[in-house]
């Protein structure tokens, strides 16, 4: 095993790759300009990306990938979930695996991929036994995790690309939500609000949004439309929608690909730091992410453009576990959320001056 940064660059005229980024929407999404950037170097390369089943529509429109490959949850307790992926990926022939996950599965998945070169992040970005089942560890330098993954092509002669998602859109999803637009005169213009998250602590509370929806109504004209995934999260997006004095409405049932074209439409997204918040940064619609349980110089929405808002964080383990307090990010106000939506919108209607209260809000 070594580690550097500096490795000899590939040499095979169409090299075949495998990432293995198993799970988890937002860091599957962080993880495709490394994609993008690894096919403008080779070209003629095949790419194979692993994934479980909940992000794997979306993996597979980076238009960067040319192969999906979906496995199941517990592939380290499940020996022939194990012997079922080696039987997949073998054949591929991978020349080489990266891993920007950094834990004992997705570098497991690159073991029995059969790559000779597995290239993985050195401890502590790389955890639990990853740099053990590695061959080339790279040792992270960069906050963001988009520029951490990025890090990972240095030793196949990839230095500081520019970013890009490559999300390519889906003619009936996009079908789809036209058809919805028009149906909720949405045609000129909306925000998207996302309450949901995946742990409670980051769920920022219903009624703040509703708020949030109230005042870029009254004051931006601008509905909102909340989005929701879950059973649970439609019950949310309801009371948000009935507390927000009208000027919200409820997002239709989507799948990825769907909601892909909602946050492409949008003029705004705000969202705590979660799936649909990276997603939105990914198809350039403008974010407000709400912060407490994560750092935003790790994780916030992507982009010279999007603004992350964070008083506190909370590093406590039991964060992540169902119910834990979201202390953190009810630091955050209804007026930094406000405030920061309004120099979004201002960047593209200088005409209209700002009525949201200025505050010394902390962003990147």
């Amino acid at each position: 095993m070594s580690t550097s940064n500096h490795s000899p660059a590939i040499s095979p005229s169409e090299p075949r790759f495998l990432i293995t980024r198993l799970s988890a929407l937002g860091d599957c999404i962080q993880t495709m300009p490394m994609v993008c950037a690894l096919r403008r170097r080779f070209p003629t390369s095949h790419i194979t990306w692993a994934v479980e089943k909940a992000s794997a529509p979306l993996v597979a429109a980076c238009a960067a990938v040319d192969r999906v490959v979906t496995l199941p949850k517990g592939l380290l307790t499940s020996p022939a979930a194990s012997w079922q992926a080696r039987r997949e990926l073998l054949p591929l022939q991978i020349d080489v695996a990266i891993d920007p996950q950094g834990l004992t599965k997705s570098a497991t998945v690159g073991w029995l991929s059969g790559a000779p070169r597995r290239i993985g992040l050195a401890a502590p970005a790389g955890r639990e036994i990853s740099p053990w089942l590695n061959t080339e560890l790279v040792v992270s330098r960069r906050a963001h995790m988009v520029e951490r993954y990025l890090e990972l092509l240095a030793p196949l002669g990839v230095e500081s690309p520019a970013v890009e998602f490559g999300l390519r859109s889906d003619p009936k999803a996009v079908a789809t939500i036209r058809a919805w637009q028009q149906r909720a005169e949405l045609t000129t213009g909306y925000a998207v609000l996302n309450p949901g998250a995946s742990w409670d602590s980051k769920r920022w509370p219903g009624e703040r949004f509703a708020q949030v929806a109230a005042e870029l109504g009254r004051y931006r004209g601008l509905p909102s439309v909340i989005a929701w995934g879950s059973q649970r999260e439609r019950i949310l997006a309801e009371e948000i929608v009935a507390a927000s004095a009208g000027y919200a409405l409820l997002a239709p049932p989507t799948t990825l690909l769907e909601l892909t074209e909602l946050l492409r439409g949008s003029r705004l997204t705000v969202s705590s730091d979660t799936g649909p918040l990276h997603l939105a940064a990914a198809v350039e619609s403008p974010c407000v992410g709400i912060f407490g349980t994560t750092r935003r110089e790790l994780c916030a929405p992507y982009g010279d453009g999007n603004i992350a808002v964070q008083r506190v964080y909370d590093g406590n383990p039991a964060r992540k576990r169902p119910g834990s307090d979201n202390w953190a990010v009810r630091a955050v106000t209804v007026e930094d959320v406000c405030e920061a939506c309004d120099q979004l919108l201002a960047r593209t209607e200088s005409t209209i001056p700002g009525r949201f209260v200025a505050l010394p809000v902390g962003r990147n």
